[in-house]
């Protein structure tokens, strides 16, 4: 392939530039002041020109056919190009007539992508009209190929031609020597000597001279593998050589590289600095959240910062309730009662903790559904406030209020349920109800022996009687009389006893019980604003998933910026 080294770079340069220009749509980045791939287009992937100018029958078409390897040109012994022919890469193929002399062909031949070829009719039988549509193409022309059969190199027309163009195209023609099979070696490097003077003579210096074999060259090259032995002995190894380093060497070509090259830095430039930013943005935006986060615990510490004062409304209510019960107890532990429970059974101590447990719990429960409330509100108005910040700093909807509603109603329920079971489980942790059960057990020992003695002499008694013996009931009769009025006595004054000190022992751990719900209150709120941050997820899933896309966008960029310095060395 002909200049394989400038195309491997340019199409390394364009696949670098689509890849850029990805990147930049990836990351917002707007370049379309430097970066347009319809231009890029037109710009590097120009084809090259190649003009074939010569004599009728001079081998034009058969040296381009030599030249790309293929049956592009028709050959004929009789003159078969008798308009100028524009071949182009097609698919499908056809021929366009551009004007009455002019035909635009294309042909899907791989050659023709990087190399347009233009055939002209014999430089002996031309009109002004071929004339001016050859002229068209002259200052875009790469080479310009003035062919001479090896049979007449002095062709007076072409030389005529050649001697017209003016010095910057001069610079670009080339002249070939065509059917250089039909002599020998020598007989060529006398043809070469003629033309280099007649070159003096004409225009001033001797242009590049190449003696080729169009038709073994197409044979060698329609075939694979290609006939390297024919190949060379054609002529065109080093006429290929020469358009390569005319395509690698063309200054305005590396010009065009480094052009885009330049432009293409600058580019990757603008992304960076936008990745960049963008990298900053977010750094900014995790500080922000954190913020947040900051600004919700010390939120919840001034809720916890009100504590004592609960305290102090749970304490009083606390001794409230002790008073109550302990009247409660009192009521319960009356003679009459007590002397029933003696034979239906006892329940006094799980029956008075339910109730105080109960009231307490739900005394406390309500102090909770207060503070929720006011929680919850205050909570929803941060919420609104907060959603203004948020959309401001990251623009990031936080969502509706309706669904932080729900949020919150669940953590409030949460809240006075978790306060209710701390109320159940400190007051079991203050195990008051042991010292009760202890007293009451006492007690009721007490009153069984004075219930027993009684029953006994009454039954004694009753049998006395029953024998008719007349003084001994009297007797016993009054020894029960005296034992029921002791357990009357004893019962009144357990009863005073018991129920001031179990008043006394609730009230001692008044204090206690307040304290035990301090981590309970404290952990409660906490979960509630647990919940309430929570409702940031959304934002904190955003900000994941942007720190996850800009890291494959960053080592793109890399491995683009290194791409660059390679295409860079390349040019």
């Amino acid at each position: 392939m002909f200049g394989e080294r400038y195309f491997a770079t340019r199409d390394r340069l364009v696949g670098l530039i689509h890849n850029v220009v990805a990147l930049a749509a990836e990351t917002d980045t707007d370049i379309c002041g430097q970066l347009k791939l319809d231009e890029v287009k037109l710009s590097l992937s120009a084809p090259f020109y190649f003009v074939v100018l010569g004599e009728v029958n001079a081998g034009k078409s058969t040296m381009i056919n030599g030249l790309c390897g293929s049956d592009l040109c028709r050959v004929n012994a009789l003159p078969e190009t008798n308009r100028v022919c524009w071949y182009r890469f097609g698919k499908p193929a056809c021929e366009i007539e551009l004007s009455p002399l002019l035909d635009e062909i294309h042909r899907p031949l791989l050659f023709l992508k990087d190399f347009n070829v233009i055939d002209t009719p014999g430089t002996n039988a031309m009109l002004p009209a071929h004339r001016e549509a050859i002229a068209r193409f002259l200052p875009a022309a790469d080479v310009l190929f003035f062919v001479f059969p090896v049979t007449n190199p002095w062709c007076a027309a072409t030389w005529n031609l050649i001697s017209e163009l003016s010095p910057d195209l001069l610079k670009r023609v080339v002249l070939i020597i065509q059917q250089s099979d039909l002599r020998e070696a020598i007989d060529i490097k006398v043809i070469f000597g003629h033309m280099a003077d007649l070159a003096i003579k004409r225009i001033g210096h001797v242009p590049r001279m190449y003696a080729v074999s169009g038709k073994n060259s197409h044979q060698a090259k329609s075939v694979s593998p290609r006939q390297l032995d024919i190949l060379r002995e054609s002529g065109y190894l080093e006429l290929e050589k020469f358009i390569s380093d005319q395509i690698c060497n063309s200054l305005v070509r590396k010009a065009l590289l480094e052009e885009w090259y330049g432009k293409t830095a600058e580019a990757l430039r603008t992304i960076e600095d936008c990745l960049e930013k963008q990298k900053h943005e977010l750094h900014e935006h995790g500080r922000f959240l954190d913020t947040i986060e900051r600004e919700i615990d010390g939120i919840r510490e001034k809720f916890v910062m009100r504590l004592p004062r609960h305290l102090v409304t749970v304490a009083e209510i606390f001794e409230t309730e002790a008073v109550w019960v302990s009247k409660r107890l009192r009521r319960r532990i009356g003679a009459f009662r007590s002397f029933i429970y003696l034979f239906l059974g006892d329940r006094t101590g799980p029956a008075i903790e339910a109730v105080f447990v109960d009231r307490l719990q739900g005394a406390v429960e309500a102090v909770a559904e207060t503070d929720g409330l006011e929680v919850v509100e205050f909570c929803r108005n941060h919420w609104t406030e907060l959603g203004e910040r948020v959309k401001t700093t990251m623009d990031v909807d936080l969502g509706s209020l309706e669904s932080l509603n729900a949020t919150l109603e669940i953590a409030q329920k949460s809240f006075v349920q978790r306060l209710g079971r701390a109320a159940y489980q400190g007051i079991d942790n203050l195990k008051v109800r042991n010292q009760l059960d202890k007293d009451l057990r006492s007690r009721n020992v007490a009153l069984k022996s004075f219930t027993f003695t009684t029953l006994v002499f009454l039954t004694i008694g009753a049998v006395c009687g029953a024998l008719g013996i007349s003084w001994l009931p009297v007797i016993f009769c009054s020894l029960a009389g005296a034992f029921f009025l002791g357990g009357i006595i004893v019962a009144s004054m357990t009863r005073r006893t018991i129920t001031s000190d179990f008043q006394r022992r609730l009230l001692d751990t008044c204090g206690g019980f307040a304290s035990t719900l301090h981590a309970d209150y404290e952990e409660a709120l906490r979960i509630v604003f647990q919940d309430y941050a929570s409702s940031l997820n959304v934002v904190r899933s955003q900000l994941a998933s942007d720190r996850l896309s800009i890291e494959p966008r960053l080592r793109k960029w890399q491995e683009l910026f290194l791409t660059l310095k390679a295409v860079g060395q390349d040019i």
